[in-house]
């Protein structure tokens, strides 16, 4: 190793490049380049929607063992939120990304040229700095629950030729929201306040649609689905907005002897929550840069 160092560093020494550069130079030239030949070509299709998705690794025991509250923790959930503005923040070819429960869809744009479009350094990217961010931010929302161990997440890639694959593709997700949440809601109900152990609420619920869990939601334990809170119902959608922030600022006034606070309007871009609808036509029309061909 050390034979290795000086070598590098006399070549450097002649040539102005750091000796990490010259060593990965004369690694390419060597006789063992031909093993990348065994990388497979994993770049993504031109002119489509790259979406990776990410889901928590065997959340179930996670969030038992974690004390999550049932059927919706709102640290898990912000928690889950802030991890995806990160993601955004730090990869900003994203143009809309898509969350609920332990997944978060990221939509790259058709046009992305981020990491020559190769299918694994997207997910990688995506996967590691979401895992990294929520064991980062952790004690932020969760202040007595000490993480007793780290979370994994797995992900996927698909790509998306056209808009409308991708907003089928984000309906689905969205109508999987309020399908889980629904069931979920009625079960943790039959146990929490009917006292069914978890089997019992399984064998009721079984064979039910949304109008019967709807009904035992309603006649059972006075609940109207339709006023849960839309975060549960939902999901959360990520997108970037032009925000106006009002800051004060010391500034020293000509002729004057003494800095005075004043007050200065900016306008940044930031990545911002939103809980509503996205199968319908309404948010898509009042959004319509997120599809725009050149955004």
């Amino acid at each position: 190793m050390l034979g290795c160092w000086r070598a590098a560093s006399a070549v450097s020494a002649g040539s102005g490049r750091c000796a990490g550069c010259v060593r990965g130079l004369s690694m390419a030239k060597s006789k063992f380049e031909y093993v990348r030949d065994f990388e497979a070509d994993d770049t993504c299709l031109p002119n489509c929607w790259i979406v990776v998705r990410l889901d928590g690794r065997n959340f179930h025991r996670f969030s038992e063992q974690h004390g999550f509250k049932k059927p919706n923790d709102d640290r898990a959930l912000h928690l889950m939120t802030k991890c995806a503005q990160t993601v955004m923040q730090e990869l900003e070819d994203i143009a809309i990304a898509y969350g609920q429960s332990d997944e978060y869809s990221f939509v790259f744009k058709k046009k992305s040229r981020w990491f020559k479009r190769r299918a694994s350094k997207f997910m990688t990217h995506v996967v590691s700095q979401f895992a990294s961010s929520y064991v980062f931010y952790w004690k932020d929302y969760f202040k007595d629950q000490q993480l007793l161990y780290p979370p994994g997440f797995d992900g996927r890639i698909v790509l998306y030729p056209s808009n409308q694959n991708l907003k089928d593709y984000l309906s689905w997700r969205q109508a999987d929201c309020h399908i889980n949440n629904l069931y979920n809601t009625v079960f943790w109900m039959l146990v929490q306040r009917s006292g069914l152990t978890p089997v019992q609420a399984q064998d009721r619920l079984q064979g039910t649609l949304a109008g019967d869990k709807n009904e035992i939601l309603f006649s059972e334990f006075n609940i109207n689905y339709n006023n849960e809170p839309l975060m549960y119902r939902k999901g959360t959608v990520l997108i970037w907005q032009k925000i106006n922030e009002v800051m004060t600022k010391k500034i020293k006034l000509p002729k004057e002897t003494e800095e005075k606070e004043v007050e200065v309007s900016r306008t940044k871009t930031k990545v911002v929550p939103l809980h509503c609808d996205i199968i319908g036509d309404q948010f898509w029309e009042e959004y319509p840069e997120i599809l725009a061909a050149d955004s």
